[in-house]
């Protein structure tokens, strides 16, 4: 009597298991096909000092961010982000090479402004006029370019002052940027009043908000004509200090002197004023995608370089900018690639900056050299094929004058260390049930703090890099 009910049921039940093997050959094929040959465009926008929970969808309320929040509902939302440094040099060396920015010598802390070398290594790099990103290095840049793609830069560069490390010389071939770290953003002079507009390793004048400006060049370089996928890296200042939004336009420079400079007293309406304007030129910018039909092409990666600074909303995370706590660290991070990536995924899995290099290497068809393997894992497909999430072990390192902090993470794990001068501090946390690293557990768990900080000595041993002064 029941049979017809029974059959009915059992056919319904293969439609979706039909459905499901079905979506999930056609995701696995759209990645394969990416790597045999039919590549994505890539487009990667990175945020300079964004807090954690600076973006509605990391659970601000006071901050509008409709776009940032509708690619990640496209996309993938990551939880478990991270920065490969506390501050904005070494994640965008890090990113750009692929593996930790240790092996490159002078370039883990932030190059000061003016091209000041701030620890031993960089000083001494400083020095020679070797304080930067050398080109000989191996960067995702050149291993698109080399395997097939246009490649532009529009933004902050912040990876060397001294003309031999402009970005047009590491492999790209439009370049739109600001030298340095933070400038007025009307008339492009930092602290020490220098001018930070360049174009092909040249100073240029143009007028207008830098958001405005580095957004339109991006726009711009996509509406161009090609024959050829391209890799677009559209690095934006916001929301770094000075604390400026688009309608804070003077009728002269910024004094040298005002607190609009100090990253950790921004007027709260400024601030909010900022990132709310990045993301509506974000919101131009993926608008362009679609207009010119290209947005189903095209895989859209955005993070922030490093964690957000006291003006920033950190929450629930410890600590600020500078630090290997989770809040100078941890980040927000989406990407955005359809028909490979199932819109509205969460992502849990911990990752780092190097590992979109991994996996913008793989989809762009690119081979890095065998004496330096990228050191990430390709989180793209890790999320597009649903991979079970797995333990890592991920560090830091961050030297400024006499301090250092240090950090490790294996599993949920986590230590961290600070050494000023001869004041030495190391904590241990448990991350699954301590985000905000409130209740240290060195005491408790002697073995493990010994056992992270075996592990972190030893990769600090094996990857840091003194570089040799070289000659101009």
């Amino acid at each position: 009597m029941n049979k017809p009910l029974t059959t009915v049921r059992s056919f319904i039940r293969l439609l979706a298991l039909t459905a499901l093997l079905f979506a999930a050959t056609f995701r696995a094929d759209v990645v394969n096909a990416a790597a045999e040959g039919a590549r994505p465009n890539i487009v990667f926008i990175l945020a300079d000092d964004l807090g954690y929970g600076d973006l509605a969808c990391y659970g601000r309320q006071d901050i509008k961010t409709p776009n940032l929040d509708r690619l990640a509902r496209q996309g993938v939302r990551f939880t478990n982000h991270y920065a490969n440094g506390p501050e904005c040099s070494p994640t965008r060396t890090a990113l750009l090479t692929g593996r930790y920015q240790q092996w490159v010598g002078g370039l883990e802390c932030a190059i000061g402004t003016g091209n000041v070398g701030r620890y031993d290594d960089a000083i001494r790099l400083r020095e020679t006029h070797d304080l930067g990103l050398p080109t000989e290095e191996q960067t995702i840049v050149r291993l698109l370019k080399d395997a097939g793609y246009a490649t532009a830069i529009t933004g902050k560069w912040h990876l060397g002052y001294e003309p031999k490390f402009a970005p047009n010389l590491h492999g790209f071939d439009y370049t739109f940027y600001c030298i340095g770290g933070g400038m007025d953003y009307f008339y492009y002079l930092d602290t020490v009043a220098g001018y930070n507009l360049f174009q092909d390793g040249r100073p240029i004048h143009r007028e207008g908000y830098f958001t405005d400006l580095m957004t339109d060049e991006a726009i711009a370089y996509i509406k161009q004509p090609r024959d050829k996928p391209f890799f677009l890296y559209v690095p934006y200042t916001c929301p770094h200090a000075p604390f400026q939004g688009p309608d804070d336009l003077l009728d002269d420079p910024l004094p040298l002197d005002s607190p609009l400079w100090n990253q950790s007293k921004s007027p709260p309406e400024v601030y909010i004023a900022m990132i709310e304007h990045m993301d509506k030129r974000i919101g131009d910018l993926l608008r362009t995608l679609d207009d010119e039909g290209i947005a189903q092409n095209t895989v859209v990666i955005f993070a922030s370089d490093n964690g957000g600074t006291r003006s920033a909303r950190n929450a629930p995370l410890s600590g600020h900018k500078g630090s290997t706590l989770e809040g100078g660290i941890r980040v927000p991070a989406m990407a955005r690639w359809p028909g490979v990536i199932p819109a509205g995924t969460v992502c849990d899995q911990p990752c780092i900056t190097f590992d979109f290099t991994a996996s913008m290497a793989r989809i762009g068809g690119a081979t890095p050299a065998a004496d330096k393997p990228l050191e990430g894992i390709d989180i793209l497909q890790h999320v597009a094929e649903a991979k079970t999430d797995f333990d890592r072990t991920l560090y830091w390192r961050k030297p400024r004058g006499q301090t250092i902090w240090m950090g490790v993470r294996q599993g949920a794990l986590k230590f961290v260390a600070r050494r000023k001068g001869d004041s030495y501090n190391e904590h241990l946390y448990d991350l699954a049930s301590d985000v905000g690293e409130q209740h240290d557990l060195k005491d408790a768990r002697p073995n493990d703090l010994a056992r992270l900080k075996k592990l972190y000595l030893t990769w600090e041993q094996t990857v840091r890099q003194n570089r040799r002064g070289r000659p101009e």
